[in-house]
């Protein structure tokens, strides 16, 4: 079988299934080039190419998996973010372009020449601490969460991107193994989609992405609820809170927040309020 061959038959089947239609031609290749380990400019020149056995085994194991609506990046292992390669397992969220906004809304507010203390509150495959790390090279990056398994992935890209050495990785419920420490900032993509809406996701995010990582209790609040207090309390006077959210949050999350200062919300590029920014009073610097 050939390149060419093999592309048109992994797209007519994917384009198939109705869920899988529009990235049809895309997926298939995606797989083809990781099957192969070459790049696209390659797969496109050389569509006489002839698989190997063992090649057209591995990209008919890939597709079968593709067609149960697994995430091509579950697939492959790995994802792109803030210009970097992650490992992505079933163990963590897939990072989605939409979370850069949190990296770069944080890289605005803090000084690239200090040893800034930054804790990441669900950090998963580690995609924000990693990429804070990346950028700051005098931070100090805590990566937290509650899955032993995430943080396993997120020491992992942390050596591949080098940034190892100033970070630490703590089995937290939230900011639980921190608390008192002082930190420059908390930064936290939390759970926030409601129970309810469930039923609502594509299936490719609903039957194989952490339930941990999506869901939070209250009507998609229960995590807000508590990191906000706890983060208040772990924070240094001046220190910023920034948080992802969803789509219609923003005014609840405003309430959540009355205490703080310079509260503001980051939209993405649909218009979406997603990102949303606090910073602890100073004046609670000088109270005791």
């Amino acid at each position: 079988m050939t390149i060419a061959e093999a592309l048109q038959r992994a797209t007519s089947r994917l384009a198939a299934m109705p869920l899988l239609r529009e990235s049809a031609a895309r997926d298939a290749e995606l797989l083809l080039m990781h099957a192969l380990q070459i790049g696209r400019a390659t797969l496109i020149a050389h569509p006489e190419r002839r698989l190997t056995a063992a090649q057209q085994a591995t990209y008919a194991t890939m597709l079968e998996q593709r067609l149960a609506a697994t995430p091509i990046q579950y697939i492959t292992g790995e994802q792109e973010f803030w210009g970097l390669r992650f490992r992505v397992t079933p163990a963590v969220l897939i990072p989605r372009p939409e979370t850069e906004h949190l990296v770069e809304a944080l890289l605005a507010l803090l000084p690239a020449e200090k040893a800034v203390r930054i804790a990441d509150v669900g950090t998963g495959s580690g995609a924000i601490a990693v990429a804070l790390a990346h950028s700051l090279p005098l931070a100090q990056v805590t990566a937290l969460d509650v899955s032993a398994d995430a943080l396993q992935i997120a020491q992992e890209n942390a050596a591949a991107h080098n940034v190892a050495a100033r970070m630490k990785f703590l089995e937290s419920d939230l900011l639980s193994a921190v608390a008192g420490r002082q930190l420059d900032a908390v930064v936290s993509n939390p759970p926030y989609i409601a129970w309810e809406e469930k039923a609502t996701l594509h299936p490719q995010v609903r039957e194989h992405e952490p339930s941990l990582a999506l869901f939070a209790e209250n009507g998609g609040y229960a995590i807000y609820e508590r990191l906000i207090p706890q983060a208040w309390n772990a924070l240094a006077a001046g220190g910023w809170l920034l948080m992802e959210i969803g789509q219609g949050q923003q005014e609840r999350i405003a309430a959540l927040l009355q205490n703080w200062d310079a509260v503001e919300f980051i939209a993405d590029l649909q218009g979406i309020a997603r990102v949303a920014v606090a910073r602890k009073p100073w004046r609670y610097f000088f109270s005791s």
